[in-house]
């Protein structure tokens, strides 16, 4: 099984992603967390955690007991903290991430990130994800890079619309925003590609392969 290493972990969508992960017969979930008291949610659960701040030094995150194989991307400020979690949090871990010859970097930005400057309510979170994104595409990792609409907290349909532009915004539930970022985890699916998911009527997993093969 890989170790997934998941930045945000603690968060809405961050914590389905522990759980999808923790469900799956391919990957081992390793929680990022930033304080000692988060452990128990996890420890309880079985899943392995590491102590990690995206506002200082993440190194400690891949000096856990188990190898780093992959990271995921799911952490968020939630607008208060853009440049130093949106932006350099993730450029930080993609450093890490190449020093410790990651296999991939599963990034969770956000729809409207492509361009940033014709926002009107985020456009300071939205440089910020664009800012990260274009780094990792020049960091020289494998990525994937994940750009939902309006996150909702609907249940998982598993069913999405992806496009690497979709031309229109919506909504899409955090279950499955989760699920595709798991999804793309896999080796095969959406290497170095960006792409834009709303609900919808296609499987996830036909709406990766077609990405993939694009």
């Amino acid at each position: 099984m890989e170790n997934i290493l998941v930045a945000g972990a603690t968060g809405t969508t961050g914590r389905q992603v522990v759980d999808f992960l923790s469900k799956s017969q391919y990957y081992n979930p390793i929680a990022m967390v930033r304080k000692e008291e988060q452990k128990a949610e996890f420890q309880a659960k079985q899943v392995d955690c590491v102590l990690a701040d995206l506002e200082d030094d993440v190194t400690p995150a891949f000096q856990g007991s188990k190898p780093i194989d992959k990271v995921l991307f799911a952490a968020g400020s939630g607008g208060k903290k853009v440049v130093e979690v949106d932006r350099e949090g993730a450029k930080k871990l993609v450093d890490a991430s190449k020093t410790n010859n990651i296999r991939k970097f599963v990034m969770l930005s956000s729809m409207g990130a492509d361009n940033p400057e014709q926002a009107d309510d985020l456009k300071e979170y939205l440089k910020a994800k664009h800012n990260a994104d274009e780094y990792l595409k020049n960091s020289g990792l494998n990525y994937s890079i994940v750009r939902p609409g309006s996150l909702t907290n609907e249940e998982l349909t598993n069913k999405i619309k992806l496009d690497k532009n979709l031309g229109e915004m919506g909504e899409i539930s955090r279950a499955n925003v989760a699920q595709t970022l798991t999804r793309a985890l896999s080796d095969d699916v959406a290497n170095k590609q960006t792409f834009e998911i709303l609900d919808g009527d296609t499987l996830i997993g036909e709406a990766l392969d077609k990405v993939s093969t694009d």
